[in-house]
């Protein structure tokens, strides 16, 4: 058996993560959105909002906008996108983007202070800097947006979309964090998933971040990709290393090409095996951990200092569409198509298609095309999986506190299934405690699938748990 520790963060047993690694939910929901019925549309959405109101004492609110344009398609892409050169299919889009800010601007009016925004794709900056701008000021037409120096306003971005004067435009119009695609640095890798993005370029855009004062730069990489190896991603890693980011995103390929079309340009034999695979991660962790990067879960890392590392240690980390958050307490508004809300005990999900999400809007209605309002069983369980993602344990007695149940009688077969994970050595239980061990944290999916209501054993529709 491989068995290394990290300091304080995370133990990697190669043998317990191969026999234990399994299909499973990523958790940015509970219940994830594969669960959404079409029973729940644009009404159930405005009775969501209206209760809101009823309840009283609005919490400030988070925003997404999904711009799903992109120039090139990248082979190993799983996102809702639409790769085109035409670019008067986004100033159409913009249109009816700005259209749905409107109405729910309009929705929330007098409860619609924003605390955090964020810009996701496809690639938000296939946008024109004119065109950011006015979408921008829109936006603070519609809502209040809390001072730059308390909101988090971030952006994710293609570095070989941008210029270094671009990114100076992106700060000036208000976003204060900045997420760079990388994947990977190797030339070989970048070739085989359509990717050719030169470490220069990217660094450039870095320098360029710091330079206007953006308050968090973050990169994302991907290991299991095709042609990939240990000794290509140490070159990676040292290289994002020495680039100093705030935050660092480590993402397990998912290899699905029967879902998702542009995978079936990668060819078989490209792919990393399982062993491969797993010596990349257990490299990704040995190395952030070394170079001084705080392990904050799932496939997250961030400097002891940053807003992530921080919120962890006092307990208002938060887990959602978007990955880890700071903003806890927010409601989360969507907008874009196929873009998902979170609003009360409710999630929605706008149309998954132009067409869809058009029709709707010329039609003066919301385009929420499905979602679910939860149940006092939804609302328990999700607040258990979103203590297990963010914190690593559970107090018993806080739940019994919250929720008018007995923990051991409610929960009786989901802890005797806990009890075979401790003899693995990934909890441990007490009467009030559940704690996931540092060699549970790597497969922390795997915990929370415990207490999923909804997830049948053996299913396949979700990526590996690692």
């Amino acid at each position: 058996m491989l068995l290394k520790e990290f300091p304080a963060t995370v133990e990697f047993d190669a043998a317990l993560l191969a026999r234990l690694g399994t299909s499973g939910p990523r958790y940015t929901s509970y219940p994830t959105a594969d669960r959404f019925g079409d029973a729940f549309g644009y009404p159930e959405f405005l009775r969501a909002v209206a209760d809101l109101r009823t309840r009283g004492g609005a919490k400030p609110l988070s925003l997404y906008l999904h711009i799903p344009f992109c120039d090139t398609v990248c082979y190993y892409c799983a996102c809702n996108k639409i790769v085109t050169r035409k670019r008067d299919k986004a100033a159409t889009y913009l249109a009816y983007l700005k259209r749905e800010i409107a109405m729910q601007g309009h929705l929330f009016a007098g409860i619609n202070e924003v605390e955090q925004l964020h810009f996701g794709g496809g690639t938000p900056t296939y946008l024109s800097d004119a065109q950011m701008g006015e979408l921008m000021d829109h936006l603070r037409h519609c809502f209040r947006f809390a001072p730059d120096a308390v909101g988090e306003y971030s952006i994710e971005v293609d570095p070989r979309t941008v210029s270094p004067a671009r990114v100076h435009a992106l700060r000036a119009q208000g976003f204060n964090r900045i997420s760079l695609g990388v994947q990977d640095f190797d030339a070989g890798v970048q070739q085989a998933v359509n990717r050719i993005q030169p470490e220069q370029e990217t660094r450039a855009i870095i320098g360029a971040a710091r330079a206007a004062g953006f308050r968090s730069v973050s990169i994302d990489l991907i290991y299991g990709l095709p042609r990939q190896t240990p000794g290509t991603m140490r070159a990676t890693l040292d290289k994002v290393i020495a680039a100093d980011p705030d935050r660092i995103a480590v993402y397990h390929y998912a290899h699905m090409p029967h879902l998702f079309k542009p995978q079936r340009r990668i060819l078989d034999g490209d792919m990393p095996d399982s062993d491969t695979k797993l010596l990349m991660l257990q490299l990704c962790i040995e190395r952030l951990t070394e170079a001084g990067y705080v392990y904050i879960g799932m496939d997250h890392f961030a400097k002891p200092g940053d807003d992530l590392a921080v919120a962890q240690r006092q307990g208002r980390l938060h887990r959602n569409f978007q990955g880890y958050s700071t903003h806890a307490d927010s409601d989360l508004v969507a907008c874009g198509v196929s873009a998902i809300s979170a609003v009360g005990a409710t999630y929605s999900q706008n149309a998954k298609t132009l067409d869809a999400y058009y029709d709707a809007l010329d039609r003066n209605e919301l385009p929420v095309a499905r979602g679910a309002r939860l149940s006092m069983d939804d609302v328990l369980r999700r607040s258990l999986i979103q203590r297990l993602m963010c914190q690593f344990e559970l107090s018993i007695p806080a739940i019994e506190q919250a929720f008018p149940i007995v923990f051991a009688d409610y929960f009786a077969r989901e802890l005797e299934e806990l009890a075979g994970l401790e003899r693995d050595g990934l909890v441990s239980l007490s009467p009030e405690w559940i704690s996931v061990s540092m060699k549970g944290r790597l497969l922390i999916r795997n915990v929370c699938m415990v207490f999923d209501r909804y997830l049948a054993r053996g299913e396949r529709r979700h990526s590996r748990t690692v």
